[in-house]
């Protein structure tokens, strides 16, 4: 194992050119301008994957095996567009209309279940949807 430690053999240099970084919004972290849709894809990720969990236990999880799938996808999905939007990566806009196709899929099966869990899933979900959509367009 290499020691690193000043005056010893391995020595790294980090150069960080602040000049390059560049905001669509002077003075403005671009998370901000997103924040609505970066919180609403946080609790559909949240929320979808307590679903996911719940479905797990519930009595026939085979009937569930649809929702669990798209629950997963749902989450996985809505934190990558979260932090997609907290970079003001370039690729946000694309990731958030996928992310959004997700979650309105999501809805649709949990709508098909009665329990509380996937009815709240749902209801994050098109909430999540709406938020995305908005944001693919602006960005776009």
């Amino acid at each position: 194992m290499a020691s690193f430690h000043p005056g010893g053999e391995v020595a790294f240099l980090i150069e960080i050119n602040l000049r390059n970084v560049s905001f669509r919004q002077k003075g403005t972290m671009p998370q901000e301008k997103y924040l609505d849709c970066i919180e609403a894809c946080n609790h559909c990720a949240n929320e979808c994957t307590y679903c996911a969990n719940a479905c797990l236990h519930e009595e026939d999880v085979k009937m569930m095996a649809k929702c669990i799938a798209l629950d997963q996808d749902c989450s996985i999905l809505c934190r990558t567009a979260s932090l997609l939007m907290s970079a003001d990566s370039p690729f946000a806009a694309d990731i958030c209309g996928v992310c959004a196709e997700a979650c309105r899929a999501c809805a649709e099966e949990c709508r098909s279940h009665d329990m509380d869990h996937c009815q709240k899933c749902a209801d994050m979900c098109e909430r999540c949807a709406e938020q995305c959509e908005k944001m693919a367009a602006e960005m776009a």
